[in-house]
């Protein structure tokens, strides 16, 4: 059994949080719009999730993390959505975010875009997740529905998950256009919320389109390091860089400040209908990228299997 700690988040209201981004955003890009409405039906396009919304107890979990990934690969360290969903007491939980392929299902390592609405005991799991690696006949992206070759809900060494009922209710739109500043979109918001709430650990999770533009995504390798990474830079040698075009439909899950259980702030990855994806760092076109995003902030912080040796690279 993986130890699970809880944490209670602060949580504002949807207007007072809209007011902050807004203010915030609006040193980084040139227009920023944020605002408190309905969530649009997430199972229709273009994201074509398996649940409505991402409203209802909404909560983040942090499951295993980087240290077991590098310097060297830790390949015993696997976990299940479903398993999750019950350690973050939400049974049947439609969760989204960012991790890692458990490599004893597919046989090498990949990028996981999680989008599962898990099994609750009347219904069973709907995996929508997908998978993005590294194709084996050009090097390029290679993109593919998870359900198309696999009906487990695994995955492997890491993942931040925001989780929720999957309903209908009031969400923050979050409308971003022409990147001014240096921040990527995420850190905007997340840094944005640290500066505001300070000591008070805000989370915050949900889904974004890049609308327009392009931006610079990783996937990491088939094969493990064979070589421990010991510092950021070999991590950038062994990860494989894309420029990526929008549309790209994103899974944030951010922490204004780790309180305390060695959590990974911020972590985005993204899928697209033009088989695209990865993990996300910055929009490469920030003249003409437009951002649209749909957040909800979480009640609770569930903290899974934190390694006990830890270290801070290969963070972002």
């Amino acid at each position: 059994m993986a130890k699970v700690e809880r944490f209670a988040f602060h949580v504002p209201s949807l207007e007072e949080l809209a007011g902050v981004l807004q203010k915030g955003l609006k040193e980084n890009f040139a227009d920023a719009q944020v605002s408190v409405v309905d969530c649009p039906d997430l199972t229709q396009e273009p994201f074509n999730f398996p649940a409505k919304g991402i409203c209802g107890k909404p909560r983040i979990a942090d499951v295993g993390g980087v240290p077991y990934l590098i310097p060297i690969v830790q390949k015993e360290k696997v976990y299940d959505l479903n398993t999750v969903a019950k350690d973050i007491e939400l049974p049947g939980a439609f969760i989204l975010g960012a991790g890692a392929v458990s490599s004893r299902v597919l046989g090498i390592n990949a990028e996981f875009i999680p989008i599962v609405q898990t099994k609750s005991q009347k219904k069973p799991a709907v995996n929508g997740s997908y998978i993005a690696q590294i194709n084996p006949a050009d090097k390029g992206c290679l993109l593919e529905k998870y359900s198309s070759k696999y009906t487990d809900c695994e995955f492997g060494l890491l993942a931040n998950l925001y989780a929720s009922e999957g309903q209908p209710g009031k969400v923050i739109e979050v409308k971003a256009n022409g990147r001014t500043g240096e921040l990527n979109f995420v850190s905007c918001l997340r840094q944005t919320l640290e500066k505001h709430y300070g000591e008070k650990p805000v989370g915050m999770g949900g889904t974004f389109i890049i609308q327009k533009g392009k931006a610079k995504i990783h996937i990491m390798p088939p094969e493990f390091s064979a070589c421990p990474l010991n510092t950021d830079e070999d991590v950038n040698n062994w990860l494989k860089f894309f420029e990526m075009k929008a549309p790209l439909i994103c899974q944030p899950v951010i922490v204004s400040r780790d309180p305390g259980f060695d959590l990974r702030v911020e972590h985005t990855h993204c899928f697209s209908h033009h088989g695209e994806g990865g993990h996300y760092h910055q929009d490469t076109s920030p003249d003409s990228v437009q951002y649209l995003g749909y957040f909800q902030p979480a009640e609770l912080l569930f903290r899974i299997d934190r390694p006990q040796e830890t270290h801070l690279v290969g963070r972002d």
